[in-house]
């Protein structure tokens, strides 16, 4: 019966777990905001471990050494509605998008690589243009213009898709 007891019962209280939850995940989201718009498939080994590591090291501060089976179901679902949450508030406000999700990033204008926004991006020239071959571009000159959107894809317009007259609006990019 105690062994029961030990799966069930929460060894802090509930509260606690969900504050714990609720903070990591706004810390967590924040480093990896800061840490800029890469997808998954774009990740770099270092990067890929840095995520394991974290996921690994804020596993304590968030269940507390509560290893019950309630525990880690209290965290999972806060950790849901913290993701439901942040989409359903991004969807209603523009700028909280825009400080969770970022704003898309210009790396090509008119066949023209903008090497001063790829430096920000902390993207090197060759990623760019591996970027471009997998997309089926293999001249840079081929490209209108290569936006680098909030999830990290590269989107890729090319000169041949692009009546001369439309001139695209560069407001909604760095």
């Amino acid at each position: 019966m105690d062994a029961l007891r030990e799966l069930y019962r929460p060894d802090i209280p509930i509260w606690s777990l969900v504050v714990r939850a609720i903070v990591v995940y706004v810390g967590v989201l924040a480093l990896l905001r800061i840490a800029g718009k890469k997808q998954v498939s774009q990740m770099g080994m270092s990067e890929f471990v840095a995520l394991l590591l974290i996921s690994n090291a804020v596993q304590n501060s968030m269940n507390g050494g509560d290893n019950s089976l309630i525990g880690g179901v209290i965290l999972a679902i806060t950790l849901i509605l913290m993701s439901w949450a942040f989409q359903y508030a991004s969807f209603k406000s523009r700028k909280l998008e825009q400080i969770v999700q970022g704003r898309p990033t210009l790396l090509i204008h008119k066949g023209k690589v903008l090497i001063n926004h790829l430096n920000r991006e902390m993207m090197t020239l060759r990623e760019l243009k591996t970027i471009l071959r997998k997309q089926g571009v293999h001249d840079i000159h081929e490209v209108c213009d290569a936006i680098l959107e909030s999830d990290g894809y590269v989107s890729i317009t090319k000169m041949s898709d692009v009546q001369p007259e439309i001139e695209m609006e560069r407001n909604d990019y760095y």
